[in-house]
């Protein structure tokens, strides 16, 4: 990626709050091995340690002393403006995500996602922070049906968590009006990788499915299997967080990061058990179906041609080429 070349000779210092968490941690590990400093936010509420190490242990002694850990909380202003403070650039990906762990506890998941974002925006502002770049998310776009999904129209929420998502958006958009701050939303679809976790109630769908399949395990598809998803590997997204942070846009903006494509939960499974038995393993059951599940859209593709065109985005990694990737390292943990 040229843009890290660009940033290896010019370093800046900035902050990615979610750390630990799954793409937080690809954040942290691409701009430490492009020797910037980098400060660190997460409360371990769905981060881990483990990530951390694991960033440790692929980094050189040296890239890992340029970064500074903050164990602490979106939901304390204090906190924010404590790990704002020298920063030049804010990558914001600390959030509750999953749409079922949004309908069981909404409280939460708003005070955590408005009101943690409100702050970081406050904190970010009162800092002279040059730009938020923050994990918005594809759930903003609801109930319109048509694809491929543009960023200018948009649907009714279909969760709690989707609303808290389009509250960011607007609160972006807000203080871009009022007060001169720009921050940029990337609208994620699906995105996936290593580090992402595959245990608890609300595990992504790649990272729990492979995990069950590792362990010859049932798959459990919701629904008949024809849904469709937008999958993104992580790598895709980190480039996009670090052009979104470097682009000459002199106001709030908002972007689709995706792949432009459209793969069915039935292709999905078959895409796993292809990858697994190309790392030796061999999945031999059929998927189980159960029922479609609360708040989820039936299909989803991203348009990306605006993120293409304004910040030099462009995917470079397929759902496939991610997933040949990601393997080894799934395989690994278990």
């Amino acid at each position: 990626m040229d843009i890290l070349q660009q940033l290896q000779q010019a370093p800046k210092r900035w902050l990615v709050t979610g750390c630990a968490g799954f793409i937080g941690s690809n954040l942290l590990e691409t701009l430490l091995k492009a020797n910037q400093n980098v400060v660190g936010l997460d409360n371990f509420a769905t981060g881990h340690q483990r990530n951390l190490d694991e960033v440790q242990s692929l980094v050189s002694p040296q890239q890992w002393a340029n970064f500074n850990f903050i164990n602490g909380d979106i939901r304390q202003l204090d906190d924010c403006h404590r790990a704002c403070s020298g920063v030049d650039y804010v990558l914001h990906q600390a959030a509750l995500g999953s749409v079922p762990r949004s309908i069981n506890d909404p409280i939460t998941t708003n005070a955590t996602n408005i009101s943690g974002f409100l702050n970081m925006l406050v904190a970010a502002r009162d800092a002279g922070v040059k730009r938020v770049v923050y994990a918005a998310s594809s759930s903003t776009y609801g109930d319109h049906p048509a694809l491929p999904k543009v960023e200018d129209v948009i649907g009714k929420p279909l969760s709690p968590y989707a609303i808290t998502k389009y509250v960011n958006e607007l609160y972006a958009d807000v203080f871009s009006r009022s007060y001169g701050f720009h921050s940029i939303g990337l609208r994620y679809f699906n995105v996936f990788g290593p580090r992402q976790d595959p245990n608890g109630a609300y595990a992504a769908v790649i990272p729990k499915w492979t995990a069950a399949m590792i362990a010859g395990e049932d798959v459990v598809i919701n629904g008949d299997g024809e849904t469709s998803r937008d999958f993104c590997f992580v790598a895709n997204a980190v480039q996009a967080n670090i052009r979104a942070a470097l682009a000459t846009i002199a106001h709030s903006e908002v972007f689709n990061v995706a792949l432009g494509d459209r793969t069915t939960l039935n292709e999905l499974f078959t895409a796993l058990a292809q990858s697994l038995a190309d790392n030796g393993i061999t999945y031999n059951k059929a998927a189980q179906h159960a029922d479609f599940r609360a708040g989820d859209v039936r299909h989803s593709q991203a348009d990306i041609s605006k993120a293409r065109a304004a910040i030099g985005y462009a995917p470079q990694f397929r759902i496939r080429d991610g997933l040949a990737l990601a393997m080894p390292w799934y395989i690994a943990q278990q």
